[in-house]
């Protein structure tokens, strides 16, 4: 495990857009959470690239991560947003670079891909987080919560996370430790078969997801299941499934229903109603750093992401 260093205030935040190109509204008004946090921060030479659905080509945004990686002044990496595309260039990247310059790497949604891929490639623990344009520059903004938890990057000290963040529902008793993993549920599954397929052997996995109809999440979460990753695990931490109703069809298998069966034939210590992911508030955490979940006292206690 490599953690990467503490920020400071005056430190420099690099932007980037390894997924879709962001609202430059948004992003622009995202700035100022920056500001008021006292940071500077540097934008991607393609963070406002289109190309289609992506924020550039797989090389250009794969650059934009080698350079702010590189930059000895870029202290942290912010993700603007999310949306689709970053496992396509996870192939291009220098992971060696990436591990001999260690820096704080946020974002979530479909950014979690590179935390899987950067973390079993590196060992560098990364952050499942809020987003610059996609959540900061809303207009209507981020409830203060959402935004004390990107303050865990200027202090050393655990998170724990019980039910005075969220009711929680114990689906399986039990307790259990282990590295946490995991974020969205598309792209977990969407690593399996690949060179970076996640690795969930004796961890915590953390699933979330968002307007995924319920037949999909039966159908990832059966995937998972099939291959072995719910069993592996050694306990589940189910997060917010926004707007996961059906549409397409109203015969549907409740979305409770389908959690509840996987969770079961995975037989593993699992708490429900984390408010992590596309939800609000969106509580960050650390990805790689040792987690421990205890169902009867509805808790989990996740160490430090920083040195």
């Amino acid at each position: 495990m490599i953690k990467p260093q503490t920020l400071k205030k005056g430190d420099t935040i690099g932007i980037i857009s390894p997924a879709s190109p962001p609202n430059k509204e948004n992003l622009k008004r995202s700035l100022s959470f920056l500001e008021e946090t006292g940071l500077k921060f540097k934008l991607g030479k393609h963070i406002e690239r289109e190309y289609g659905y992506l924020a550039g080509t797989d090389e250009e945004r794969a650059e934009d991560i080698h350079t702010m990686f590189q930059d000895q002044e870029v202290k942290a990496i912010i993700c603007a947003c999310g949306g689709f595309g970053t496992a396509r260039m996870a192939s291009l990247l220098d992971y060696d670079l990436i591990q001999k310059n260690p820096k704080i790497f946020w974002g979530y949604s479909d950014i979690t891909f590179l935390h899987t891929a950067i973390r079993q490639k590196t060992g560098l623990v990364t952050f499942h987080g809020p987003m610059l344009s996609s959540d900061f520059g809303e207009e209507a903004g981020v409830l203060p919560i959402t935004k004390q938890y990107f303050h865990q990057l200027f202090e050393n000290s655990p998170l724990t996370y019980n039910e005075s963040l969220s009711p929680l529902e114990i689906m399986i008793e039990g307790k259990a430790s282990g590295e946490l993993v995991g974020g969205n549920l598309s792209l977990i599954t969407s690593s399996v078969g690949t060179a970076f397929e996640i690795d969930s052997k004796e961890k915590l996995l953390l699933i979330e997801d968002i307007d995924e109809e319920p037949y999909a999440v039966d159908r990832m979460l059966n995937q998972l299941y099939m291959s072995g990753k719910l069993t592996d695990a050694a306990g589940i931490l189910v997060a917010d499934f926004h707007n996961c109703v059906p549409q397409k069809r109203k015969n549907s298998i409740p979305l409770d229903e389908v959690l509840a069966h996987y969770i079961k034939l995975a037989g593993k210590p699992a708490l429900r109603g984390f408010k992590i992911g596309h939800c609000s508030p969106n509580i960050s955490v650390p990805l790689g750093t040792h987690a421990e979940m205890n169902t009867f006292e509805k808790k989990v206690v996740i160490e430090s992401g920083i040195l």
